[in-house]
């Protein structure tokens, strides 16, 4: 398989990240699809990364991902990104503040037969969470 048609391929993941229509997921993600956090694997299949992507335009319903950068060698695309959108949702206990957010990231997304099989990657949610108010810091009085 051609680099370019890597590309293609996970520049249909962003387009169903940023649109929300779902139903062309089939296309592009296998059905053993795996996620990667903290390396550990969590094969969540295409019924898990339609759920992923519901639960992230929940949080953030006029979500807009852009790249950044990308690289593709053999299996492999690695993308750098930016995320905006206002935070009207609830995430990981994170209530809504309603503000605009900006995130950026990495994407290593492995591609087999035409279909992602293994996404991972890193974002850095700190930053943006802190901007908006959604986290605080602690801070220390003198006893």
């Amino acid at each position: 398989m051609k680099v370019g048609s890597h590309r293609q391929i996970n520049a249909k993941k962003y387009k169903v990240v940023n649109t929300g229509d779902i139903k062309i997921i089939t296309q592009f993600i296998s059905s053993d699809y795996v996620e990667i956090y903290n390396n550990k694997r969590y094969v969540i299949g295409i019924n898990g990364a339609k759920e992923h992507i519901k639960g992230v335009r929940n949080t953030y319903p006029d979500l807009k991902l852009s790249i950044d950068n990308q690289i593709a060698e053999g299996e492999w695309v690695a993308t750098c990104y930016t995320m905006r959108g206002t935070h009207t949702g609830l995430w990981m206990g994170i209530k809504p503040t309603g503000k605009r957010i900006e995130v950026t990231g990495v994407n290593i997304d492995r591609i087999i037969d035409n279909k992602i099989v293994e996404h991972g990657g890193a974002a850095n949610m700190f930053d943006g969470l802190f901007e908006i108010g959604a986290i605080k810091t602690v801070i220390e009085t003198e006893e």
